[in-house]
């Protein structure tokens, strides 16, 4: 169970490493790309309307490009949070469906018997549900209100 999970993050680590290194020089050749065509863009404007038109297409360049990251940036953010909440899932119902798992809780109701078992998992229970509510209470708490 452990074994799979740790295969998992392994597995998962590398793979961001090594996306990781190819965004960053993906982004390192796109800068020099963006760079060089601001600077014929700049050189072309400085000749035809002048300095201060040179200036603000160029500000303009650099803008349109910082929005390009930053909607990527936002949409990236989104599926990484959609594929976590999917991987929990997932790791969850395989540590349910292991049978060393369902056999190892068989034999702990066998050991303690059902009618002290019940009372444990009541209180277990309650502490669980009270735990997740102030968890939803004090998320809610930071955000600013609505106006």
């Amino acid at each position: 169970m452990f074994g799979r999970m740790i295969d998992d993050f392994k597995a998962s680590a590398a793979t961001t490493v090594r996306l990781t290194s190819l965004a960053t020089a993906a982004a390192i050749a796109l800068f020099i790309a963006i760079a060089f065509l601001c600077a014929a863009a700049f050189v072309y404007v400085l000749q035809h309307y002048g300095l201060i038109e040179a200036c603000l297409t160029g500000a303009g360049v650099f803008l349109a490009v910082t929005l390009i990251a930053v909607l990527a940036y936002t949409v990236r953010k989104r599926q990484v949070r959609v594929r976590a909440k999917e991987t929990a899932k997932s790791a969850m119902h395989s540590a349910l469906a292991d049978p060393m798992l369902v056999a190892t809780g068989i034999q702990l109701i066998r050991a303690i018997g059902i009618k002290k078992l019940i009372p444990i998992l009541a209180v277990g229970g309650l502490a669980l549900g009270l735990l997740a509510s102030r968890g939803v209470s004090s998320d809610q708490g930071h955000e600013a209100p609505a106006e």
